[in-house]
């Protein structure tokens, strides 16, 4: 359960940052900010384990959390682009 919790905060941290670097999304609320932030995680801890992978035991991976930023901003593009607003 405390996982859960974790990855939502983080990925509401995550989806803040990308919303700075793209006003264009306009307002988001917290659930909107937060799953945008979350895909971003789930996207950028994905490449990031192919370029480099972390330490046996590791619970943070300083590369993923900066790929989580651009898989959000990257989302965030998506959303605005093909998205219906």
């Amino acid at each position: 359960m405390l996982h859960i919790i974790w990855s939502i905060l983080v990925g509401f941290i995550v989806g803040l940052i990308a919303r700075w670097f793209v006003p264009e999304a306009g307002h988001l609320g917290f659930w909107a900010t937060s799953f945008v932030g979350i895909g971003g995680s789930i996207v950028g801890g994905l490449i990031a384990r192919i370029f480099s992978r972390p330490r046996d035991g590791a619970f943070f991976h300083p590369a993923g959390f900066f790929l989580s930023i651009v898989g959000a901003v990257l989302l965030l593009f998506a959303l605005i682009k093909f998205g219906n607003t």
